[in-house]
């Protein structure tokens, strides 16, 4: 299935549309939400509702700052000093690298232990060496460039720590969808690697219309020192720095024992738990258990629960059950929206991957900065079994000192020769921290009460995201009966029922998606881009002009969308069938009841328009993808409850696609099998939509809300751009649910 955004919340834990959402807690089911809190204060302004956010409420941004220098790594033994020099630049860059591999013929470059003869160059400004020992993110930025990868919405902030100990790396300026030409020139004492990049641009995720220009260069010398030099960069957020895989040393810090408890299961009865120190960089936790970890790969992992506290108040807890952990780190074990089943673990600073080996499982990680500087932890543990978020075993607190454990991340234009030497050494350009949304909802749901629907944040200011969209969540309010997911945690997110979903952060003024039309001039994109339709929805369009704001549009009805859709099964010849999930999938017929703007559109929430050609081929006359913004499918009306169950025509699914060519209007042809599929069959799984159609909700509320730093008041922009949308969205809610529902934006 093609990219798409958005998301739903199981138990109040994202999970993103398209490729999964991977963010600080990942896809854990059934894990408590923490109650949401107001982080500014609300007012209204016409029609939208302004939320100026208390200070610091999301951190502080750290912008590149080493245009036009050169940053010098000088190794010392098995690590490095580092400092910040004039620019140093080769204009030759050489030629031009048609993949990602180089081999070097005139000397061997000596980094983390070992000296390469070759070595990988991703596009996107990262230098691998190596194979990486740990698995890809399930849920990619996008496919592999050969350098480093992270999540596809994994903030730069909490990525840079979770590259340590992948794979031998150098960072020169790792910005995810980066794209354009790298080049390498080998000479006898160096090679230098050179990249003239731009930052995507055209996409409804998109920053800019227009390519920027990023240019930047390393040079690896024989003896082991790296140069890495800053020309010219539009963008302004990346990783930087190198990660040499650590040594393994250990240093012990404490051994928490538990009392046995032989009514547990083996896996889940832990004995003891471990901390110690790695190479005075990574704090490392295992679980030891009475019997072996439950292996990846088993669906049987599925919610399982190793979580440690870390409390570092004046005062330590006595007891578990009274403490109030500073923060946590918790391994999860996934089995759905994942390729295969595994443990995740998720937390501040920790890294994503766990290992289990026998009877033990193990977390490891940077240290928080809520520990940095405390010499006195608490420290605590729960192991909790799937289906049941109370824990099963506990372990009490007991005290330890925390030494030998420093923060790898610097500030590296300020480092000189005498700081140092270090074993890995980065920073991380970034924008502002990710809201949680519990709070947005907290905010604006303490301050005006609770009578909105949806909730959508628009601000002055961008947020530590690679792409210009939102996903969304929310609690789910209104408890409807028959969608695949229940109502939940109304409490975390301040509502007494009425809240159903909204943005998960706000929406960068200047990004593509807030621009009423393309600007002159802007280049013609793929057929996911708005530009390439321009000419079909100007004749179509009685003004001459395409609707406005229609990369908005696409944005507000999809993530709106996931209010109800796309979690459901059909059971078929006995059979259960997953229609998504997330997403509709690509072979689903999902044609939209009230188009929006085109003939034939298919659902925004995925699947296609499939035309059976008879001959065991099918056409597929609109794609899974949202652009331009387009209605909502037969299924999507009954799970809204907008349209009965008899409304609701056959359908089929398409299972096993094979692409065999395009017809004469270029549209994409597969051979298939075609399954059918009717509404009952949805039923059967997921019993009948309650609130039927005689009873559902038919008038929605939508607050739409324009976020701003402490002290500041709204741009003339954002104000204009944030009403325009407010507007169109209540046009294409009309529209695109045939008037049998409507939709208000008054924040009063």
């Amino acid at each position: 299935m093609k990219k798409r955004t958005g998301c739903f919340a199981r138990r109040g834990i994202l999970v993103l549309c398209g490729l999964l959402l991977y963010p600080s807690l990942s896809c854990a089911q059934d894990e408590e939400v923490e109650p949401g809190h107001p982080i500014g204060k609300v007012s209204t302004k016409g029609d939208l509702i302004v939320m100026e956010l208390d200070e610091d409420a999301l951190g502080k941004a750290n912008l590149f700052d080493l245009a036009g220098r050169t940053l010098h790594f000088t190794p010392e033994g098995s690590r490095y000093r580092v400092e910040s020099g004039a620019l140093q630049w080769d204009s030759d860059f050489g030629s031009e690298l048609a993949g990602n591999e180089v081999t070097l013929h005139q000397f061997a470059f000596p980094f983390s232990g070992a000296r390469w003869s070759s070595f990988h160059v991703g596009t996107t400004g990262s230098i691998r060496f190596g194979t990486p020992e740990l698995e890809e993110s399930p849920f990619p930025a996008g496919p592999s460039d050969g350098g480093v990868s992270i999540g596809r919405f994994d903030p730069l902030a909490e990525a840079a720590s979770a590259i340590i100990d992948s794979a031998p790396a150098i960072c020169v300026f790792f910005k995810p969808r980066m794209s354009g030409p790298h080049y390498v020139k080998e000479l006898p004492d160096r090679v230098v690697i050179t990249w003239d990049l731009t930052e995507p641009f055209g996409n409804i995720q998109d920053f800019t219309w227009f390519k920027t220009v990023s240019r930047f260069q390393a040079v690896l010398h024989r003896d082991g020192s790296i140069e890495m030099s800053y020309k010219e960069l539009a963008a302004k957020d990346a990783i930087v720095g190198i990660y040499p895989v650590l040594s393994g040393g250990q240093k012990p810090l404490m051994t928490l024992n538990a009392e046995p408890h032989p009514e547990v299961a083996a896996h889940l009865d832990v004995r003891n738990l471990k901390l110690s120190v790695v190479d005075g960089i990574l704090l490392k936790v295992t679980f030891e258990t009475r019997g072996p970890v439950q292996a990846e790969g088993n669906n049987a992992i599925d919610g399982i629960t190793y979580r440690v506290f870390f409390d570092a108040h004046q005062m330590p807890p006595t007891s578990a059950n009274a403490a109030h952990p500073t923060l946590a780190w918790t391994a999860r074990g996934l089995a759905r929206y994942v390729r295969s089943p595994r443990y995740v673990a998720f937390g501040p600073g920790v890294l994503r991957k766990v290992k289990v080996a026998g009877n033990t499982i193990t977390l490891q990680g940077t240290l928080p900065p809520a520990l940095r500087g405390v010499e006195q932890v608490a420290v605590y543990a729960e192991v909790a079994a799937p289906g049941n978020p109370a824990p099963v075993e506990r372990l009490a607190p007991q005290v330890f000192r925390l030494t030998g454990i420093r923060d790898p991340e610097a500030h590296l234009s300020s480092l000189t020769r005498k700081d140092g030497p270090f074993a890995v050494v980065y920073e991380s350009f970034h924008y502002l921290s990710l809201p949680r949304p519990q709070d947005l909802s907290c905010t604006v749901i303490k301050g005006l009460g609770d009578k909105f629907d949806f909730l959508a944040y628009y601000s002055d200011f961008r947020i530590d995201n690679q792409e210009a969209g939102t996903p969304s969540d929310g609690p789910k309010g209104g408890n409807v009966l028959g969608t695949g997911e229940l109502q939940h945690d109304l409490g975390a997110y301040c509502t007494q029922g009425r809240f159903q979903w909204e943005y998960v952060q706000p929406v960068y003024v200047g990004s593509n998606q807030m621009q009423e039309r393309p600007p002159e001039g802007a280049p013609v994109g793929s057929d996911h881009d708005i530009t390439f339709y321009t000419h079909q929805l100007e004749e179509s369009s009685p003004d001459g002009k395409i609707l406005p704001y229609n990369y908005a549009m696409s944005q507000i009805g999809h993530e709106m969308g996931h209010r109800w859709a796309a979690f459901v099964s059909a059971k078929v010849n006995g059979e259960t069938i997953p229609l998504g999930p997330v997403h509709w999938a690509q072979g689903l017929q999902a044609q939209v009841a009230f188009p929006y703007q085109r003939p034939t559109e298919a659902s925004a929430m995925g699947g296609g328009v499939w035309q059976d050609n008879f001959d065991g081929t099918y056409t597929q006359l609109d794609d899974n993808y949202y652009v331009p913004a387009t209605g909502y499918s037969y299924l999507d009306l009954y799970l809204m409850g907008l349209i009965s169950a008899a409304e609701v025509p056959d359908f089929f699914m398409l299972k096993n696609l094979v692409s065999v060519g395009k017809d004469a209007n270029g549209h994409a042809i597969f051979k298939a099998d075609r399954t059918k599929v009717t509404i009952q069959d949805v039923i059967a799984v997921e019993g009948a939509r309650l609130p039927d159609v005689d009873h559902s909700q038919r008038e929605f509320n939508t607050g739409i809300v324009v976020v701003v730093e402490h002290g500041q008041s709204p741009s003339h922009e954002l104000i204009e751009r944030a009403n325009g949308i407010r507007q169109q969205w209540i046009d294409y809610w009309g529209t695109t649910t045939g008037h049998r529902a409507s939709m208000t934006a008054n924040p009063r």
